[in-house]
């Protein structure tokens, strides 16, 4: 498979419990914390999948969204959004700008590794 995940969440537990259930089903789970370098990461990393965290240090989630969807090269990139707020507004601003798919925290190992799947086609 091989297929690549970017995980942009700033919560250690979250990190470990995701880059577990993913890179146990085969994917390659790549992690980043930092809103403000987000962008330059997915460049970098140029992952088949993000996993996008609302709230993150310096820059939120929404702003990168945002960011992507307005670069050709990302606007059609599966994103993933995640928020611990299930708020309406948050699920209606993720719709907004363009996340492919929202889930709130917490969520079942099952839920996210079919949301991933999902999202790449698997």
């Amino acid at each position: 498979m091989n297929k690549r995940v970017l995980l942009i969440e700033d919560e250690p537990n979250i990190i470990q419990a995701i880059s577990f259930i993913l890179s146990r089903d085969g994917w390659t789970v790549d992690t980043h914390a930092d809103g403000a370098t987000a962008i330059a990461e997915v460049t970098r990393r140029g992952p088949d999948v993000v996993i996008l965290d609302v709230m993150l240090p310096n820059k939120s989630g929404f702003d990168v969204l945002q960011e992507l969807r307005a670069d050709p090269s990302t606007a059609e990139l599966p994103v993933l959004m995640l928020t611990a707020r299930g708020q309406k507004r948050d699920r209606e601003l993720a719709e907004r700008y363009g996340a492919s798919q929202f889930m709130t925290k917490p969520f079942s190992n099952s839920e996210m590794l079919a949301s991933v799947r999902e999202l790449t086609g698997q």
